[in-house]
């Protein structure tokens, strides 16, 4: 039986992957800051589908977090064939409205901690010849707004060249880039979502769905749902410095209130 690694695994897209695999009859390694809400997680998908499913807790804003998950991912003994880079989170407000602690924050989880998970999950991968990863970006990787677009555009960029080195070697990498999707993440931010139009909010259990499937046929980027590529689609024709400006006003009508 394989086993999955997931982090922020107790709510949103975390949480439908891990109902997901456990389905599937993965076992898996959960991991967030909620000690009680990884338990009960636990047990509940333990009890529901059999599997084995490992608690640990970390912060990923922190080094010893990072470096917790990090041992975990490259324990040979018990290995990981999937690691799910899922944490990550919202700051409310525009440049130079956030502070410069939280703006650093973000970086650690979104960037710092995707890079040495990916790596500590990979290469102990790559010895057995086999594994995936998928890391969470996100559409706002593909305009310019902000510090959290330019996070989700590094995981993008990072994972695409990541995947070309390892191509190969057994060991798929993926970006994940859903759009809108209706889980705790807004909320969290203290950002209003009543002006965010019903066609453009995503069921994370079918993004899941999708993503997964992505992987399996080997792509490296993965846009989970027709209508956010037809809209990245349009948006490749509009200059970027049109973008820019089309990408802040949106962010002033459905980003935080």
């Amino acid at each position: 039986m394989t086993t999955a690694l997931i982090t922020g695994s107790t709510a949103g897209i975390g949480a439908a992957f891990a109902r997901r695999l456990a389905a599937d009859g993965h076992d898996l390694v959960l991991v967030a800051r909620d000690a009680k809400r990884l338990r009960e997680q636990a047990t509940e998908l333990h009890d529901r589908h059999g599997i084995e499913a490992e608690v640990l807790i970390a912060d990923l804003a922190e080094d010893t977090g990072i470096e917790s998950v990090a041992t975990r991912l490259g324990d040979r003994r018990n290995p990981v064939d999937l690691l799910i880079n899922n944490a990550g989170f919202g700051n409310k407000g525009r440049y130079l409205d956030v502070s410069m602690a939280d703006e650093l924050k973000m970086l650690k989880v979104h960037c710092e901690a995707v890079l040495r998970l990916t790596s500590a999950a990979a290469e102990a991968m790559r010895e057995r010849g086999r594994g995936g990863v998928v890391n969470v970006a996100s559409v706002a990787a593909f305009v310019p707004r902000g510090t959290y677009g330019a996070s989700k555009a590094w995981v993008v960029q990072f994972t695409q060249g990541a995947a070309r080195d390892l191509a190969g070697s057994g060991v798929r990498l993926m970006a994940l880039c859903p759009g809108f999707v209706r889980t705790e993440f807004h909320e969290r931010a203290g950002m209003g979502t009543d002006n965010i139009p019903g066609w453009m909010w995503l069921d994370a259990d079918k993004l899941v769905a999708s993503g997964l499937d992505d992987l399996a046929r080997g792509k490296a980027v993965s846009i989970p749902d027709p209508r956010y590529k037809v809209l990245l689609g349009a948006a490749k024709l509009v200059p970027r410095g049109m973008l820019g400006g089309i990408s802040s006003r949106t962010g002033r009508k459905y980003g935080p209130q």
